[in-house]
C-alpha cells in the first residue's frame, strides 16, 4: 500500500487502480528520489505527467509544493487522483486534467513548472517528445525527475534533447531508473 512519507499529510495511504493499467513508483525509489531532490518541493509549482494515483504530486505538496498539475489520460485515475487529494486534505492547490500528455503539454496553460515528475509506460518511448514539449515551460531552474525501464531511454536518440538538458543525477532502483535533469539557458 502506498503512502504519504512526510510533510503535513504524512502516513496518509494513498487508493490506486486496480488491475495493470498503471504501475506505481516504490516506496523505496519513492523515498530515495525525494531524498535527491531535497528541499526543492517547498514552494515549487509541479506538474506530475502521467500521474497514475498522483502520489508523486500528493508528496510534493505535502513537502510545500504551492500547487501541482495531475495529467492523466484516464478518467479512473483523475478520479483516483482526485479522492487522494481530498483525503490527503491536500486538494485546494491540485489542479486535476483528464488529458493525454503530449496534448496537455502542446496546449498548457498553467506553466511554468518548478518541478516535473515524467513516468509514462515504459515500453511508449514518449519521453524523448514529452522532454522536447515540456522545455519551453519550465522555469530556468526547474528540476525534471523522469522514469524510465533503462537509463538510455530518456533521450532516446535525440542528441538535440542532450542540448537542451542536464544531467544532474541518474539511479536505477530495481527495473526504474530515475533521471534528474535540469534546462540549461537557451542560447540567444
Amino acid at each position: 500500500m502506498m503512502r504519504i512519507i512526510t510533510g503535513s499529510a504524512r502516513g496518509t495511504h494513498l487508493l490506486t487502480l486496480s488491475g495493470d493499467a498503471t504501475r506505481p513508483t516504490s516506496e523505496r525509489t519513492k523515498e530515495a528520489l525525494f531524498s535527491m531532490l531535497q528541499q526543492k518541493p517547498v514552494g515549487a509549482r509541479v506538474l506530475d505527467l502521467f500521474a497514475g494515483s498522483g502520489q508523486l504530486g500528493l508528496e510534493a505538496l505535502s513537502r510545500g509544493a504551492t500547487s501541482a498539475v495531475f495529467v492523466d489520460g484516464s478518467k479512473e485515475a483523475a478520479a483516483i487522483v482526485q479522492k487522494n487529494a481530498d483525503k490527503t486534505h491536500l486538494a485546494d492547490r491540485a489542479t486535476i486534467v483528464v488529458s493525454d500528455a503530449i496534448s496537455y503539454l502542446k496546449t498548457c496553460r498553467q506553466a511554468p513548472f518548478d518541478l516535473v515528475f515524467l513516468d509514462p509506460p515504459y515500453a511508449a518511448g514518449l519521453l524523448p517528445q514529452c522532454l522536447r514539449l515540456l522545455y519551453p515551460l519550465l522555469t530556468p531552474d526547474a528540476i525534471v525527475v523522469a522514469e524510465s525501464g533503462h537509463a538510455d531511454d530518456v533521450f532516446g536518440n535525440d542528441a538535440s534533447l542532450t542540448e537542451q538538458y542536464t544531467t544532474i543525477k541518474q539511479n536505477r532502483y530495481g527495473v526504474a531508473h530515475l533521471t534528474v535533469l535540469s534546462p540549461k539557458e537557451a542560447e540567444l
